[in-house]
């Protein structure tokens, strides 16, 4: 996670005097365009401005009220204004995390190396694709690259924000290395593998100010949408003047342009890039980089999940679980020997054995300093380790090793203790048989660990239609048990690149969005392939160009995170959409009555007034001020989004539709009447 100094930043006010100046810049007709809602906005905020300034120099007796229209003109350039502050302000957030981004791309020096293998210092900005550098402790890398040569320690906490350095070496899947980060120990040839202005740290930079950031399709839709209610309510206004005079009741630009911009959908109008802007600003601030806000978009529409088993449903390391003795054998006795033969083993697995010999049998680990013991490490070729101590022979690992050491010395294997192998590993257990002094004890039960809370967190994505499918390379069997523990719907044992493939493309084909994690180069196909690819920071260069979202924090767990905020994005941009077109019913109740109110024949207009809004003018003011003031109220909503609850589409609907779209109906009743009577308490109308 973004440490916490970085998300108080993010609201300082600097960013605030920021987006104050860009929602002037943002005036620009050019900028306002992309925008169709608010350039009317804009277009009658200019003509408002005209007629006041013509009306000064010309006024009409009986007409013009000098007062009232400057009260008119100045609300609609604030509407204008307040709906490009939530803009900027969203934008500002992603600026600010770029600013301490930039902090981190230092120019530094490069160690070249040559053909002939000399070494030439360089500024990194002159490094090119395919340039190798020698990169030493203390030494920032220079550039974007693989490791071809060496293994080092090295410090990422200035893109990552993780203080823990990670190891990064030539070969595998842990070779790549970014930019602008630091290496702690050793040295290690780094291959360049972007030009200059290409590198993560660049992309990143330009990610986060969202400067180049697209209109996703569902966000072109409802601009769309938007648009077509526009032109709408502009035809219905237009038609109401001629309606007007006919009634005697000729209406000023004034009163005609705020009955407009009361009537189309200005909150969301004013508020949907924001929206947009803070969905991939909350993904960064979860360290994970989205490369359009299409990814973040489809994240939100995720059918099918696609898990990796170790790591992201288990803890990845085996964990020592059961003793289980053959005939004749006390318990305690098998957790003894196992415990010695593990005291040496610094593996998550021996550790484990040490642990549960402990708390199981309260056997404790022991000073052997005393004793004659030597450790017989693990190898490759014998598959075992274990310890000689005090003239006792103890071994401990995989059945087959184990039987093969007694064969040496024509021991039979008990035949119970097959049928103890067989059951472990029907149960999608790792099985590892103790011997002392050449006689089998016993089996300890090693199994992956599922993570606590995962049950619970795949019952909450099934409750929102979320199909979840576990990867893994593991057999069949072992697949399913743990599979069932965790309560994933489905699993694929035995996984290869080409079967990741297979599958994401039978759900594409049944019209599902998929998301998947991968680090691996031969997760490159399959993150490219699925709707949502989110690539591991310390995976291969192939994987994060593959993928098109990158978890700096490499936590493939992360993956349900990015679909709940997915989520988040999508509900509150319908939330905010519903409360925009409800909001507009209680200014029919405000204007519209105004408009007509000295007018006889339609005295039944006035029945309308169910507000009982003191006169034409305040009740015109009031509807207006509360229009602007409305998009500035929900700005905070718009930035933090509404609050997440996994629920299905239609328990979704209906919360929505009561509190946003219920809510939206009543709240400008409200707004409305008090600022009325402010306006009349103090004299504004």
């Amino acid at each position: 996670m973004v440490k916490q100094n970085k998300k108080q930043a993010v609201w300082n006010g600097q960013i605030i005097k920021r987006a104050i100046v860009d929602s002037f810049i943002k005036l620009n007709p050019r900028a306002m365009m992309k925008n169709p809602v608010m350039f009317v906005v804009e277009v009658g905020s200019v003509l408002t401005t005209i007629y006041f300034i013509y009306g000064l120099f010309r006024p009409v007796a009986g007409v013009t009220s000098p007062k009232f229209e400057l009260q008119i003109t100045l609300w609609l350039w604030f509407t204008v204004l307040f709906a490009n502050f939530a803009e900027a302000m969203a934008e500002g957030r992603g600026k600010a995390q770029a600013d301490n981004l930039r902090k981190t791309r230092t120019e530094t020096t490069a160690n070249k190396l040559l053909s002939d293998g000399k070494i030439q210092v360089i500024t990194a900005p002159q490094l090119r694709k395919d340039d190798v550098v020698v990169v030493s402790a203390g030494e920032f890398i220079p550039g974007d690259g693989d490791v071809i040569k060496g293994v080092a320690s090295v410090d990422e906490s200035a893109i990552t924000g993780e203080s823990a350095p990670v190891i990064r070496e030539a070969g595998g899947d842990r070779s790549a290395v970014t930019g602008g980060t630091r290496v702690l120990s050793d040295q290690i040839h780094v291959r360049i593998s972007s030009n200059p202005g290409e590198t993560f740290l660049d992309r990143m930079i330009a990610l986060v100010e969202g400067a180049e950031r697209q209109k996703t399709p569902n966000e072109i839709a409802l601009n769309i949408l938007l648009a077509g209610l526009t032109i709408i309510f502009l035809l219905a206004v237009v038609t109401l003047q001629p309606f007007a005079i006919y009634s005697n009741a000729p209406q000023t630009i004034f009163v005609l342009v705020s009955l407009l911009v009361c009537l189309i959908p200005t909150t969301i109008g004013g508020l949907l890039s924001a929206i947009g802007i803070a969905g991939m600003d909350r993904l960064i601030q979860h360290n994970v980089l989205a490369m359009s806000g299409r990814a973040v978009e489809a994240a939100g529409d995720v059918n099918t999940l696609l898990l990796d088993k170790t790591g992201t449903i288990t803890l990845g390391n085996r964990q020592a679980t059961a003793f289980i003795p053959l005939a004749g054998v006390n318990e305690q006795e098998l957790a003894e020997a196992a415990q010695l033969s593990s005291l040496a083993d610094e593996t998550p697995e021996g550790r484990s054995i040490v642990v549960l010999a402990k708390e199981k049998y309260g056997l404790r680990g022991r000073e052997l300093a005393s004793h004659e013991a030597t450790f017989v490490p693990f190898t490759a070729q014998t598959r075992m380790s274990g310890v000689d101590l005090d003239g006792r022979e103890i071994r401990k690992g995989a059945a087959d090793a184990i039987e093969k050491y007694l064969a040496q010395f024509t021991k039979n294997v008990p035949a119970d203790l097959k049928e103890i192998v067989e059951r472990v590993s029907r149960e999608g257990a790792t099985p590892l048989v103790v011997a002392e002094d050449r006689v089998a004890l016993g089996v300890i039960q090693l199994k992956d660990i599922v993570k606590g809370g995962m049950v619970e967190r795949f019952n909450q994505l099934r409750q929102m239609g979320i199909k979840t499918i576990m990867i893994t390379g593991d057999n069949p069997l072992t697949a399913a048990t743990i599979a069932r523990e965790a309560g994933v719907d489905d699993f694929l044992a035995q996984a290869t690149p080409e079967e990741k493939m297979r599958l994401i493309k039978e759900e594409q084909a049944g019209g599902k969005l998929v998301a998947m994690t991968g680090d691996g180069t031969n997760d490159a196909p399959a993150l490219a392939q699925a709707d949502v690819g989110v690539a591991m920071n310390t995976g291969t260069q192939a994987a994060k160009e593959a993928g098109n979202m990158v978890d700096l924090d490499s936590n493939p767990t992360k993956l349900i995170e990015v679909v709940e905020i997915g989520k988040q994005l999508l509900m509150t941009r319908g939330a905010l959409t519903t409360f925009s077109i409800a909001n507009d019913v209680a200014k029919y109740f405000a204007i519209i009555p105004a408009m007509f109110s000295g007018v006889a024949t339609l005295s039944a207009l006035n029945a309308l007034n169910i507000m009982g809004l003191r006169t034409p003018q305040s009740a015109i003011l009031s509807a207006v001020i509360f229009n602007a003031l409305i998009i500035i109220a929900l700005i905070p909503l718009a930035l933090r989004g509404v609050k997440y609850r996994p629920m299905s589409a239609a328990s979704l609907l209906r919360r929505n539709l009561f509190i946003y779209g219920f809510g939206g109906i009543v709240a400008p009743f409200i707004g409305i009447k008090i600022i009325d009577m402010i306006v009349h308490a103090i004299g504004l109308a």
